[in-house]
């Protein structure tokens, strides 16, 4: 064997070597860590600290620039080994914020997103009931001792449950998930006289927990006495952002329903035109490749969701019409070979953003990186 495989070899028994070190303390840091989550839990704390991980980041990306490493390669196995560690934290139970509470019952909770919902009150030793279609003959005694009822059924159910919810002893709150708030809000105000808040989680079924999730509360009656059941989304890891039912719903015609309507319309026009996705996504680059992701997601799960989310609202009809005019006012200046009106609007729209674009550039970054990983 010559010097250079004899000198390759040893370099590579040293990789293997420094390689089982790490992974020797990365299995002692997910002890350490998974012991901060059962202290966090055992005071209430929140999981997810954002001052400290932004603060952790920071030290580690100077130590490693001062060092000679990329402090970018640094900041991205960090940030990876903080999702293993909020797993392993999330994997305990959480600190019960109402003890008082007598019991939570979940309306569709054996449906995905309600499932979620009842596996976290469980594990944070709340004593919680399921009511199902079947479940109905027995609902009045499921509900006559609840402390917390959610609804959490397909939108065009949500009224129809709701009806039925006129007998719920006065101090229980009554709260629903469905991704309009106006309208059911309106309705849970109408047939509980107790705590009314609307919710809505802004992920899907298929989360583990809640940590770095949001999700939105819209007021309805009475905001002092469920204080303590957004407290516990915060134990959960999750942010709470407050705003008014109105501006939920002209918030979500923009970032939800219009959204999955373009996309929607995006993956019919592939298939009718008979695009052929496999050359498509084999010549991507990683941003093409990233929003072919986005549109096979969507259609890979139940397009009921989406066409409830698309028709709850009457409202979002004019929204979309109006998005369809901007399409085609934008296409009339292609269509006439106008650049310098196609300039002029790209810069009006950049200005609109601010110093969102360059915020969005560079956080768009690390995605098409891992884009680009998965690529196979």
């Amino acid at each position: 064997m010559s010097n250079f495989d004899d000198n390759l070899n040893a370099l590579r028994d040293e990789i293997d070597d420094i390689d089982s070190q790490l992974v020797e303390l990365l299995s002692k840091r997910l002890a350490v860590t998974a012991k901060v989550g059962e202290l966090k839990s055992a005071e209430g704390m929140p999981i997810y600290a954002p001052e400290r991980e932004a603060n952790l980041i920071a030290k580690r990306r100077e130590q490693a620039s001062n060092v000679g490493l990329s402090a970018d390669l640094i900041e991205d196995i960090l940030r990876r080994l903080m999702r293993d560690s909020y797993v392993s934290q999330d994997a305990s139970g959480y600190q019960c914020i109402n003890p008082d509470c007598n019991k939570v019952v979940v309306i569709g909770g054996r449906g995905q997103l309600g499932h979620v919902f009842v596996d976290l009150f469980e594990r944070s030793s709340y004593e919680v009931a399921i009511i199902e279609q079947e479940d109905w003959p027995n609902s009045e005694a499921i509900l006559s001792d609840a402390s917390l009822v959610i609804v959490s059924v397909p939108i065009r159910l949500t009224s129809i449950v709701i009806h039925h919810l006129n007998h719920l002893p006065e101090t229980c709150i009554l709260a629903d998930v469905t991704s309009i708030k106006e309208s059911p809000l309106y309705e849970m105000m109408k047939a509980h006289s107790g705590p009314v808040v609307g919710l809505h989680p802004m992920f899907g079924p298929d989360v583990t927990g809640l940590i770095k999730q949001t999700i939105i509360a819209c007021d309805g009656r009475a905001p002092e006495k469920y204080q303590w059941l957004l407290k516990q989304f915060q134990v959960w890891g999750a942010k709470v952002y407050p705003v008014t039912a109105h501006e939920h719903d002209q918030a979500m015609s923009m970032v939800q329903v219009m959204r999955h309507f373009s996309t929607i319309a995006y993956g019919y026009h592939l298939m009718t035109e008979g695009a052929d996705i496999e050359k498509l996504v084999d010549m991507s680059s990683p941003i093409y490749r990233l929003e072919l992701i986005m549109v096979g997601r969507l259609f890979a799960q139940n397009p009921i969701l989406y066409s409830d989310i698309i028709f709850a609202n009457p409202d979002n009809i004019s929204m979309m019409k109006r998005f369809a005019y901007r399409f085609l006012e934008l296409l009339e200046d292609v269509e006439v070979g106008d650049k310098d009106a196609f300039v002029t609007m790209f810069s009006q729209v950049s200005n609109w953003f601010g110093h969102y674009a360059d915020d969005f550039l560079t956080e768009s970054k690390a995605m098409l990186l891992k884009a680009n990983e998965l690529k196979k």
